[in-house]
């Protein structure tokens, strides 16, 4: 363990923070919280989610717009959004198929959670940069 890393697996006594109850983002596979942070927070949902509370859209139109996604994880990431109820998918029985994704209310409810957080990285995207910049001159120092 390294010098001054506390063995104590709870907080100072009398500290409260919004962080608080972060011990239950646990790594246990049966954690409902860690699973849908995670799901939350992926590589694809945030954008898929973000387009989506724009208006309703195709697939073919989610992929156009999401740079760098493929076929296969949009497809995945939809699946999964779609089970947790955040996202509904609409077949219209037309030639060729039509399918429409869709925000439900749960995941319209969280769009203003979602647009906090880019609101909080944009106005904090120089500081970040910044720090990052100090990090790696600092290592590559170290490393000299």
């Amino acid at each position: 363990m390294e010098e001054g890393t506390s063995t104590s697996l709870g907080y100072p006594e009398g500290t409260v923070s919004a962080w608080s109850d972060a011990h239950q983002w646990d790594t246990r596979e049966d954690c409902e919280v860690r699973q849908i942070l995670d799901r939350i927070a992926d590589k694809w949902s945030l954008l898929v989610l973000a387009l989506l509370a724009e208006r309703p859209l195709r697939f073919s139109e989610l992929r156009r717009r999401i740079d760098g996604v493929s076929q296969r994880m949009l497809a995945v990431t939809l699946r999964h959004l779609e089970r947790d109820g955040l996202v509904s998918r609409t077949v219209f029985p037309v030639v060729p198929p039509r399918v429409d994704y869709a925000l439900t209310e749960l995941g319209e409810s969280l769009g203003s959670t979602v647009q906090a957080l880019v609101e909080w990285t944009e106005g904090h995207q120089e500081r970040i940069i910044e720090a990052r910049n100090r990090y790696d001159s600092a290592k590559v120092s170290a490393e000299a």
